[in-house]
């Protein structure tokens, strides 16, 4: 059974990513979005990007109500700065690779774009050899 929650959340994913393109006719990458939703406020801008990112908020803090182990264990001042440091790290890998995984790896690979399956081959290679360097073989 432990197959259910991966299986679950990726058909979820898939779900908003085709409901997005359908309804707005746009694609579900999430950096692009957050972008967009920095500027939400602004005379004229678009507010769904608001809503969707409040979304993944949200909807995170609702899976966690359901899940029954701890989803992460008590960190240190000095890992924390690590993981904000590592968020921001990943802000600028996806500005400069013009775009996240959630754009390039489900919304790019689905419409078949050479540019998205390059791009996520990189991210797959890079976090393989980022896991093998950190914990082993």
């Amino acid at each position: 059974m432990d197959w259910i929650a991966p299986v679950t959340g990726g058909v979820l994913i898939g779900a908003a990513v085709v409901l997005l393109w359908l309804t707005l006719g746009r694609v579900a990458g999430i950096s692009g979005i957050a972008a967009n939703a920095m500027n939400a406020f602004r005379p004229g801008a678009l507010r769904w990007p608001l809503a969707f990112v409040a979304g993944l908020g949200i909807g995170g803090w609702l899976a966690y109500g359901f899940v029954t182990r701890p989803v992460a264990p008590g960190l240190s001042d000095l890992q924390i700065i690590a993981l904000i440091a590592a968020g921001m790290l990943v802000g600028v890998g996806t500005r400069l690779g013009s775009g996240c995984t959630s754009g390039h790896g489900v919304c790019g690979v689905a419409r078949l774009s050479k540019r998205s399956f390059a791009a996520t081959g990189v991210f797959l290679a890079v976090g393989m050899l980022t896991a093998t360097l950190l914990h082993g073989a």
